[in-house]
């Protein structure tokens, strides 16, 4: 990638997807912190020290299970890919194939009927 447009194009691409990403776990935080508090709202006996500790732990329990689900899905996404570009290049090779044994047959076919 010699060409500077290229390279920013790349770049850009590269910046849209980390802010989304960015945006994306920011509005799971602000879900995961809201759940957190309709689960000790109705807990009128902690105190706000308790309350505030479990709403804490609550929400970091959230993010490490949304955080491993991302994981796994980033992996699955991989190898997802990894399958396809595989399945992509065998079905492209043995398209050559097919058309390269179809063109020899038919220049063959050729041959023999000039020759005749």
């Amino acid at each position: 990638m010699s060409d500077p447009s290229l390279r920013q194009g790349a770049t850009e691409g590269e910046l849209s997807n980390e802010v989304e990403g960015y945006l994306l776990w920011q509005a799971r935080i602000a879900e995961a912190e809201q759940r957190a508090q309709e689960f000790v709202r109705p807990m009128d006996w902690l105190t706000t020290a308790q309350r505030t500790e479990i709403e804490q732990s609550y929400v970091e329990d959230a993010l490490r299970r949304a955080r491993k689900d991302l994981e796994r899905i980033a992996a699955r996404c991989t190898s997802l890919r990894a399958e396809y570009e595989n399945r992509y290049r065998e079905l492209r090779r043995r398209c050559v194939g097919w058309t390269l044994g179809v063109c020899a047959g038919l220049a063959a076919a050729v041959t023999l009927l000039l020759l005749l």
